[in-house]
């Protein structure tokens, strides 16, 4: 069974226990206010663009994240489509960060990376976004820390020019690529831009193997431009990520933390993709976790 088959299973076998739950915790809490948003990926490929849209905001979501897009006519297309459905595509998911890392020293990899945050910014405007998600670098065996954060932020400085007038913020997210591994870290990566225009990612699953999400909030503050939702489990030495609400994460915590302070902005669900069923559980267990469920 591959991961999505696996989180497809998983949220619709547990479809009757959470609606038990949600009728149980309805008044746990007062409502976060936060925009739903879907990450494009997670909706069927196979639909035309219009009714993949459609489809995300009947099933309760109200914005969408976006990838990179480096042809200008499907780009036309994705504003077409979101406009045409009105949905707000809140976000742009850089695809060069990975394969092509600012911390780099290969300066080729460097180009096309910048190249690639260069199109998601433009990208960003044409879609009415106001947030571009950055992988800022990758340490590794050729890479040290030190260098992976003195290069990247030398290449982050030179796209802020570039953000600022295109009033899009560039938003690092804190992944599994051994850096920014601590929420002080983050919060002082952040800070050292003293930009407006350069500010956090927050994905609330990715630290869960070495911290804990509620305390990384609380040290973030407002520096989180944006959220990443999704759940996580570590057991027996084993770690996998799972549907919402079956993982290790204290989902109550994080509603407090993020009442306490006061983030008021867009959090996207990421997790494997599926059918409307299958995305319609997923909007459900989103609305319990907002509600402190």
């Amino acid at each position: 069974m591959n991961r999505r088959q696996f989180l497809s299973t998983s949220v619709l076998a547990a479809a009757t226990s959470v609606n038990a739950c949600a009728q149980a915790s309805s008044g746990s809490g007062a409502k976060l206010p936060i925009r739903k948003a879907v990450l494009e990926s997670m909706l069927p490929k196979d639909m035309p663009m219009v009714d993949r849209f459609q489809l995300a905001r009947d099933v309760g979501f109200a914005a969408m994240e976006c990838h990179t897009e480096e042809d200008p006519k499907r780009a036309e297309e994705i504003k077409s489509a979101a406009d045409r459905v009105g949905l707000k595509i809140h976000s742009v998911m850089n695809s060069a960060h990975w394969k092509f890392p600012l911390s780099s020293s290969d300066p080729q990899v460097v180009a096309t990376s910048m190249k690639g945050m260069e199109t998601s910014l433009h990208n960003a405007k044409l879609w009415g976004a106001d947030t571009v998600l950055l992988v800022p670098a990758v340490v590794n065996p050729e890479t040290s820390y030190k260098e992976a954060w003195t290069r990247s932020q030398a290449q982050i400085r030179k796209l802020i020019p570039l953000a600022e007038q295109l009033k899009v913020v560039i938003a690092v997210e804190e992944v599994w690529n051994k850096f920014l591994l601590s929420p002080l870290e983050f919060a002082r990566y952040v800070d050292e831009f003293n930009s407006p225009w350069v500010k956090a990612y927050f994905d609330v699953g990715n630290v869960v193997f070495y911290g804990y999400p509620q305390d990384w909030i609380h040290t973030l503050g407002n520096r989180i431009a944006k959220l990443h939702i999704k759940d996580f489990r570590y057991k027996n030495r084993m770690t996998e990520f799972v549907a919402l609400r079956e993982g290790d994460i204290d989902w109550k915590a994080i509603h407090r933390a993020l009442g306490e302070i006061g983030y008021h902005g867009t959090a996207t669900v990421e997790l494997s993709g599926g059918d409307k069923s299958y995305l319609q559980e997923v909007s459900k267990r989103f609305d319990l976790i907002l509600a402190g469920a």
